[in-house]
């Protein structure tokens, strides 16, 4: 997972805004590029998106990080959030959401859903697996979030789970 989350972090982030700055080097003063403005902020969505978090940081080391905890309501198969703690000036930064699945949506809706309301304009998602059905609950509700995935899975079962 954390290797996953690693090759996932390197396409999440390829096209970030970039600034030309100047550091000091053994060989003097090099420019070089860095990213624009503050520093993106990585939310796991707790407690399975922790997973990622590691092979994240390794791309990302100096990444805020901001927490969601939601779980699934089992009948009615929506989300519930339990738990939030966001990075300083979340609104002011790029927000990559990262969770393993992506099944009904309604968790990552529900995610994205907060850090709207916090104020973040950038957001994207990081899913490691997804149901077509999710991509398009998202991608309806939310024109704007690009999805970073490494599998669509075939489609969900009757009970809403994605199927292996």
């Amino acid at each position: 997972v954390n290797e996953l989350g690693s090759l996932l972090a390197y396409e999440a982030t390829a096209n970030l805004a970039l600034q030309e700055c100047t550091i000091n080097s053994w060989q003097g003063e090099v420019k070089c590029q860095e990213l624009k403005g503050k520093k993106f902020t990585l939310v796991p969505i707790l407690r399975a998106g922790l997973g990622m978090l590691e092979g994240f940081h390794r791309v990302c080391p100096n990444a805020k990080v901001s927490v969601v905890g939601m779980q699934r309501n089992e009948e009615s198969l929506q989300a519930e959030e339990y738990y939030r703690k966001l990075a300083p000036e979340v609104k002011d930064r790029d927000a990559l959401i990262i969770d393993p699945m992506l099944a009904t949506g309604s968790t990552l809706n529900a995610t994205i859903g907060c850090l709207k309301q916090a104020g973040c304009r950038s957001i994207r998602a990081i899913i490691l697996i997804a149901a077509p059905e999710g991509i398009k609950k998202i991608h309806e509700l939310h024109p704007e979030i690009d999805i970073y995935c490494g599998n669509i899975d075939e489609r969900l079962n009757e009970n809403g789970y994605i199927i292996p």
